[in-house]
């Protein structure tokens, strides 16, 4: 499990997360879930772009640096949709929808991951 802050506004994004840092973890993803719920989410490493194909649930999409500052989001992506490549991101972050702007995650914010 882990756990994902965001620093810069004093959040939490995630305290139920997973990390998928292998190629099947990678490769599997978010699909086949059927519902996020505030607090879960996925943490992939390494990542530039994701895509939503075969995924039932709309999610955000946080893209980060190897300093964990934010990059990028992607505001509730849709399933069966495309993101962005994000050269300078090395990992990304999907949430349930909703949250990046609940938490008012923006480029240039401090993230921090630990591991539970």
């Amino acid at each position: 499990m882990v756990r994902v802050e965001n620093l810069s506004r004093q959040t939490m994004l995630m305290n139920r997360g997973r990390v998928a840092d292998n190629s099947w973890t990678r490769l599997k993803g978010l699909i086949g879930v059927k519902q996020l719920s505030a607090g879960d989410g996925l943490v992939i490493k390494p990542c530039r772009g994701v895509h939503c194909m075969f995924m039932s649930v709309p999610i955000d999409v946080v893209y980060v640096d190897k300093h964990d500052r934010v990059v990028a989001v992607d505001h509730v992506m849709r399933p069966w949709s495309i993101g962005r490549i994000y050269r300078q991101s090395q990992y990304v972050v999907e949430l349930p929808a909703g949250t990046a702007e609940k938490s008012r995650t923006m480029p240039g914010d401090q993230l921090a991951l630990s591991q539970l």
